[in-house]
């Protein structure tokens, strides 16, 4: 079965992520482990990473997935905020693992006025520093970014460089976006976009490390920089097109989580159920 799951709340508890994730019929689930918009921390207590655990596998919930902080920048020239961030990201591998979350997922930064090639050499070296400092059973997925200026991860050369420099077993893979793709130039509202994108997945990384798929319509235009995610068929890509991305041969068994927008409680419902079809009807053909 095809794991499809959404980004769920901690509101009241981490573990309560996991019940939101089952009401809507979810196998998978993404979550923060955290406020993503504070440094400040509060300590995930045993009681609470066994509660987690326990409901994870009496719900079959897998993979988790966590999302980092957004103030994560490892590609800031910054001397004072990379330490921050750096300090940042190791958290969240702590707490990936208290909880038995299997995947972490970050946007590795911007290169905030610099040049980009530099400012991704410097979050490279952040990633190599990180991982001399532990090991944990979680992976770091690195994400695809929507080529906003000082984006360091847009493209798929971009991820290959990140992943090939950074050493050890810190980074398992990558994390493609839709709505950042598609930003980023890459129109998968065509075969031939879905092949470009697909064909330099398997040149520079290999389909191997690509283990998730952030499934999101894009409100911005083709090529046009601007992260804004839209509910799935309401965007620029629409429904043909994501669905001929999603059951494109070497996506086809990809986890899926929808971060579409979230103002009504109707909109996951409504987007889970767009993309059940779309599964659905490509299986029956």
């Amino acid at each position: 079965m095809r794991r499809l799951g959404v980004h769920t709340s901690i509101a009241g508890g981490l573990h309560l992520s996991l019940e939101r994730a089952k009401a809507l019929e979810c196998n998978t689930v993404q979550i923060f482990s955290h406020n993503p918009r504070g440094w400040a921390l509060k300590p995930i207590h045993e009681e609470e990473a066994s509660i987690f655990q326990s409901l994870r596998l009496k719900l079959n919930i897998s993979p988790v997935f966590i999302h980092t902080s957004y103030l994560v920048n490892i590609a800031s020239r910054d001397k004072t905020l990379r330490k921050k961030s750096i300090d940042l990201l190791i958290v969240e591998m702590d707490r990936a693992d208290a909880i038995g979350a299997d995947y972490v997922i970050l946007h590795p930064g911007s290169a905030s006025g610099d040049d980009e090639g530099v400012a991704r050499k410097r979050a490279i070296d952040v990633l190599n520093e990180v991982a001399l400092k532990g090991r944990w059973n979680a992976c770091l997925l690195i994400e695809n970014t929507a080529g906003e200026r000082g984006d360091i991860s847009s493209t798929i050369i971009d991820l290959s460089e990140i992943l090939s420099d950074t050493k050890g077993s810190l980074i398992s893979g990558m994390c493609i976006d839709t709505c950042h793709a598609y930003a980023a130039g890459y129109d998968i509202r065509k075969y031939e976009g879905i092949q470009r994108i697909s064909g330099e997945i398997a040149k520079y990384i290999g389909f191997d490390k690509l283990k998730l798929i952030h499934l999101n319509d894009s409100k911005s235009d083709i090529g046009s920089g601007i992260d804004r995610h839209e509910h799935i068929g309401f965007g620029k890509i629409g429904v043909k097109g994501l669905q001929h991305f999603i059951t494109y041969q070497p996506f086809k068994y990809i986890p899926l989580i929808l971060e579409t927008p979230k103002k009504r409680e109707s909109d996951d419902p409504m987007n889970l159920k767009k993309v059940k079809g779309m599964i659905r009807l490509n299986d029956s053909s």
